[in-house]
């Protein structure tokens, strides 16, 4: 793989962290902001809502703009968004921060996946997607607890200024490594772009993706009180397997990248299936401490074994027009599966089903995500028997 891609994967590891160390901190803002933990929560809906909406559009703003250009415009969106969050002298000025923040993670992945599967070939492109999302497996692994405990003992606005900085390193890599392409994003009008997207082959490959993480988030939101009031773990016990859920992303993830460079679309159906067996394995093996780990594992390395076949899966059918959007779109619809997921699952403890519930719940989603994805296989094929 070349050094330009690894580039990529430097600016997706800051991203990944400044979108996922707020979890570990919310007690912290909440205090020193005087709201409830609940309040502090938002903070972390309202960057989804910021990537959900933040993707097409600066996609669309920047289209004319060459490649590299953009992604060292969105890392510099991306620090300035942080050292907002760092001197934020109140909560409303926070979350107005990180939703700017949120504008830049949709685009950068967006516009990124397709300058990393340009960066190789053409057997490759799945895998070079994989190399790119394992910058923010890795901030998931490493970046967040850092994240966390540097915010913990220094206070959590020394988290941001740290993320900031990491930000302006990967801008100084990527304007380093990136080759210089003055392709813009999109050469096409952003109206046919739109059109491109709104085929049904699109669309349900979007829907696709949004329920395949839906499922994935109804479980990771609650996992620590899964593991504590199911599987009997004490809670300084999370973090340690919470680094194995982390080892499961990456090689999930590449692993994902290969299957799907080889066999795009039975990849994208296997890993869906195999979410959903891990999801409905969890509901009698968190019982069991030895089981509850190994499944902890599983799904870190099922749900991201879904990422590169459903990214590269978007990006086959809209080949030669709207690429770069449809990809942020995609991004997008992780972002809605998340904010689903999570809301679903609190939804099954709320009434009645209870914590131990939900993953079997939960495995519903990505069943559903199958179901929408023969669809779209469906509407291909009788598309091809029409032309012919």
């Amino acid at each position: 793989m070349p050094l330009a891609l690894y580039a990529l994967t430097a600016g997706a590891f800051g991203i990944g962290v400044t979108e996922f160390v707020i979890m570990g901190l919310l007690l912290e803002v909440s205090a020193d902001f005087g709201v409830t933990i609940v309040a502090a929560g938002l903070l972390i809906s309202g960057y989804a809502l910021g990537v959900v909406i933040g993707a097409p559009v600066l996609t669309v703003v920047t289209a004319r703009l060459p490649r590299k250009t953009v992604l060292i415009v969105l890392m510099a969106i991306f620090v300035a968004g942080n050292t907002a969050c760092a001197i934020a002298p109140s909560y409303g000025f926070l979350m107005a921060a990180r939703v700017l923040t949120a504008f830049a993670h949709g685009a950068f992945f967006g516009v990124g996946s397709v300058v990393a599967t340009g960066l190789v070939a053409a057997d490759r492109k799945a895998s070079a997607i994989a190399v790119m999302f394992t910058g923010l497996t890795v901030a998931t692994i490493l970046g967040v607890p850092l994240g966390t405990l540097v915010g913990q003992h220094l206070g959590w606005r020394a988290t941001f200024w740290a993320v900031a900085v990491v930000g302006l390193i990967a801008l100084a890599i990527i304007a380093a490594l990136v080759p210089e392409d003055d392709r813009p994003v999109e050469a096409s009008d952003w109206r046919a772009d739109i059109a491109a997207i709104l085929r049904a082959p699109v669309l349900l490959g979007l829907a696709t993706t949004a329920l395949g993480y839906a499922g994935v988030f109804a479980v990771f939101t609650y996992i620590a009180p899964m593991l504590t009031r199911i599987s009997g773990f004490s809670e300084v016990a999370v973090s340690p397997i919470l680094l194995v859920f982390g080892g499961g992303l990456v090689a999930g993830n590449l692993l994902g990248g290969k299957l799907a460079d080889r066999w795009l679309v039975p990849t994208v159906f296997a890993t869906l299936a195999a979410l959903a067996v891990v999801l409905a394995l969890m509901a009698p093996g968190l019982r069991s401490p030895f089981t509850a780990v190994v499944l902890v594992g599983l799904l870190g390395a099922t749900a991201f074994a879904t990422v590169a076949p459903l990214q590269m899966w978007v990006l086959s059918k809209t080949e030669g027009a709207g690429q770069s959007l449809a990809s942020s779109f995609n991004i997008a619809a992780f972002n809605l599966g998340n904010a689903i997921g999570a809301w679903a699952g609190g939804f099954v403890i709320d009434h009645g089903a209870g914590l131990a519930a939900v993953p079997l719940w939960a495995a519903l989603f990505p069943l559903a995500a199958i179901l929408v994805a023969s669809l779209a296989v469906s509407e291909e094929r009788a598309a091809r028997r029409v032309t012919c």
